[in-house]
């Protein structure tokens, strides 16, 4: 007789995760607060409950409102056990920023990790001046007994800092020029280039570049791509980067400046998946519809871009392999050094219905 697979909710990973960190003494006397907790695993406050009760009925602990949880003395590390390895995440905005795919990918890797007897921790690391960036990881990877890390979109500064001081990381993005670590990106050049080509094909030649202005090397590649392929362009065709700080408010002003220009844009190629809907937000609210007057395309990959109406024109890959391949590489890395070479996605473009021939 066939076993139905069963769906294992968020709750009961974060469950397996914390329970393995208690037997591994990750976590001396008390576990961390609820808010620690979720920073750690990126999580809700309901969905850290679900976890916290589901172990009190275990025995691990006993809930205390307003304190922290103490471990009871029989769930404490086995004499003579190890302590578990930790891998880092480091990131400079929430998961909730990050784009499905992507956040999909990095809670997938936590648990196939946790299956494999690692834990994981995530350190948010803000764009601030490098001295500030490199003070806070320092304590990060001191306190948290860091073993090796996945760097998420980082600065030039966070990038340095791991390359320079030898520690294994896995850059989740692409490496700014001089730095030398593995890593696992799409290819974004490839990716505006095209993209920059569909709009010159159907006409289109006012092009605008939609970008937060974080200084991911990933980001800083788009643009240098997307304008190449503009300016070989020989009909006229110019192109614009319409940087902004990933508040609603800096997208609106930004967008409002560039559509008062004599010559607005007739197509739009936005980064990032949170900042699309952002966009297409403020151009209604502006009259500007989508694909007349302003044609559209996502650089990145989003779930749910298939699925509204009209379909939304982006570049996507399989999400499974972009899983599997992340998860050989952390587990590779933890018991080896891997190489330090890119490995790059080529995506694959998806039409939709938001591009629309200059006049068509």
């Amino acid at each position: 007789m066939l076993e139905i697979p069963r769906r294992i909710s968020l709750s009961s990973q974060i469950a397996a995760a914390i329970r393995k960190g208690i037997e591994d003494g990750v976590w001396d006397g008390s576990l961390p607060g609820e808010r620690r907790l979720c920073e750690l695993f990126q999580a809700s406050r309901p969905t850290i409950h679900a976890a916290l009760r589901a172990l009190a009925k275990e025995g691990l602990f006993d809930i205390r409102p307003g304190r922290r949880n103490q471990l009871r003395a029989q769930t404490s590390r086995k004499p003579g056990k190890a302590p578990g390895r930790s891998v880092g995440i480091i990131v400079h905005e929430p998961f909730s920023h990050l784009g499905s795919i992507l956040a999909q990918g990095l809670n997938e890797m936590r648990v196939h990790l946790a299956e494999q007897g690692f834990t994981t921790e995530v350190y948010v690391c803000p764009i601030h001046t490098p001295r500030a960036q490199t003070r806070g990881l320092e304590a990060f990877i001191r306190q948290s007994r860091i073993s090796c890390c996945v760097l998420v979109s980082t600065s030039r500064a966070v990038q340095r800092w791991f390359s320079e001081h030898s520690i294994p990381a896995l850059v989740l993005g692409s490496c700014h020029p001089s730095v030398k670590l593995p890593s696992l990106d799409v290819d974004y050049r490839a990716v505006c280039r095209h993209a920059a080509g569909i709009f010159l094909h159907k006409g289109h030649r006012h092009l605008a570049l939609v970008v937060p202005d974080f200084g991911t090397a990933g980001d800083l590649a788009s643009e240098e791509s997307f304008k190449q392929a503009v300016d070989q362009h020989n009909d006229g065709a110019r192109a614009s980067i319409v940087r902004h700080n990933g508040t609603a408010r800096s997208i609106a002003a930004k967008l409002d400046a560039l559509f008062k220009s004599p010559q607005p844009p007739t197509a739009l190629l936005v980064a990032r998946t949170p900042y699309v809907f952002a966009v297409l937000m403020h151009l209604v609210s502006r009259g500007l519809g989508v694909p007349d007057p302003v044609s559209l395309i996502a650089r990145d990959a989003e779930l749910m871009f298939e699925q509204v109406d009209p379909p939304l024109a982006h570049y996507s890959f399989k999400s499974d392999a972009y899983v599997r391949r992340l998860c050989r590489l952390m587990l590779q890395m933890l018991n080896e050094r891997l190489s330090p070479k890119p490995i790059l996605i080529v995506p694959k473009f998806v039409a939709g219905r938001t591009v629309h021939a200059r006049g068509g």
